[in-house]
């Protein structure tokens, strides 16, 4: 086996992007890879699913989308292709069906214990992503065993639910996609609403992320004041990839049919209890949508720039009509329930003193208290859009020189 001078782990966008970064730098590297490069977006993700984010903004460095529909969005099978184009272009050194057992630190670096072998790296980048395990809370376990429960990572299509109600439990962009494809299928869906973030897909006459990008939204910095951890747990957008451009949102969901509650609380066998809490996070909601669309108003006013008037429709709250309390799945024909209750990060396989109480890499910028061992492709790493497509390759440039800085440091010091 060889020794590089850095080990990536993850051969998604995240890691991709940090190769050509250390290939620009004259970095000697490999990245591993578990399955197939961009394998989550092949085996993970539901047929339907397309990107949030236009053509236009779901490109990496060095290969940007060239085609005839830059406002369109990909499927997630496209976007695994051009991580695979991505990958050839580049010419990163990938090895692929090499699963990663171990990784600790040792005098000269890091042990990389691999299926295919041990490694030797003084620089370890962990690049697994942000969407790595769904997590599901502690009360799923309550639930009856007559009814389905299912993760948006083992869901394709409603074809793989029985017949019956659905409980969808999650109002982001995930959760809010599933309860409108299940419901269109014949399937009562019912939709426990948490924390949710929303916006419009477009506004005066752009799509919502060209806007943020413009007014810097995107790009304000993670490092600077607020409540980060807060931040970085905030919920994804609810959006859609369509090509009508159309809106989701709760107001469309309801009027679609779909039952909407509050936070789901508890469960005990087929009971389901609810916070009375929907009338206020959907108000939460709306407030930061209207920051943000007020931040995007000041922008092309402050600039001067050439955009249709706002329409007051994008401004009206949704009013939620109250729900009950609780709910008896069974005798309301809920067969199967949907978690759509995000993401953790789980390392079992990190043996570095950099954890969190809730197993989550605690890091400045991407750089963690262990020496030479480095994370990109989280939430809000080093700037808003740190774990999106087109800004993962914005980290890796300013975590790339880092990372050769400290190697040539530790070379002059073995010297």
């Amino acid at each position: 086996m060889r020794n590089p001078d850095v080990t990536i782990i993850g051969a998604g966008q995240s890691g991709l992007a940090m190769s050509r970064s250390l290939t620009a730098l004259g970095v000697d590297h490999v990245v591993l890879e578990r399955g197939r490069i961009g394998e989550r977006w092949y085996s993970e993700r539901w047929d339907s699913l397309r990107l949030l984010t236009t053509n236009a903004m779901s490109a990496l460095p060095g290969l940007p989308y060239t085609g005839r529909e830059p406002d369109a969005f990909m499927p997630a099978r496209a976007f695994a292709a051009y991580l695979a184009t991505y990958a050839q272009t580049m010419a990163a050194p990938i090895i692929s069906g090499v699963a990663v057992n171990r990784v600790e630190p040792t005098a000269r670096g890091y042990r990389v214990s691999t299926s295919a072998g041990q490694w030797h790296t003084r620089v370890v980048v962990i690049a697994t992503g942000a969407c790595d395990t769904p997590f599901r809370p502690p009360m799923a376990q309550a639930l009856a065993p007559s009814i389905l429960q299912m993760s948006p990572t083992d869901y394709r299509d409603p074809g793989q639910l029985p017949d019956g109600g659905v409980l969808v439990v999650g109002a982001s962009a995930s959760g809010a996609q599933l309860a409108e494809e299940i419901h269109a299928s014949g399937r009562p869906v019912t939709l426990a609403v948490g924390d949710h973030t929303r916006v419009p897909r477009r506004y005066r006459g752009r799509d919502i992320y060209a806007w943020m990008e413009t007014a810097g939204i995107l790009d304000d910095p993670a490092l600077e004041g607020g409540n980060l951890d807060d931040t970085r747990r905030q919920p994804s957008p609810q959006l859609v990839g369509r090509p009508d451009n159309r809106d989701l949102d709760l107001g469309t969901l309801s009027r679609q049919g779909i039952h909407l509650l509050g936070r789901l609380a508890a469960i005990d066998g087929t009971r389901a209890e609810f916070s009375g809490d929907l009338a206020r996070t959907t108000a939460a909601s709306h407030a930061r949508m209207v920051r943000v669309l007020e931040r995007i108003d000041g922008c092309i006013k402050s600039h001067g720039l050439d955009a249709p008037a706002a329409d007051p429709a994008a401004r009206m709250p949704f009013l939620p009509a109250g729900g009950p309390r609780a709910l008896d799945l069974q005798r309301e024909g809920i067969r199967s329930v949907v978690w759509a209750t995000g993401y953790a990060r789980r390392y079992p396989w990190l043996r570095a003193p950099v954890l969190n109480a809730r197993g989550e890499i605690v890091h400045r910028g991407g750089v963690t208290a262990s020496p030479g061992l480095y994370v990109l492709g989280l939430f809000f790493l080093r700037r808003r859009r740190s774990s999106f497509i087109n800004g993962c390759g914005l980290d890796a440039d300013e975590l790339a020189p880092i990372m050769k800085a400290y190697l040539d440091l530790s070379f002059k010091q073995v010297a």
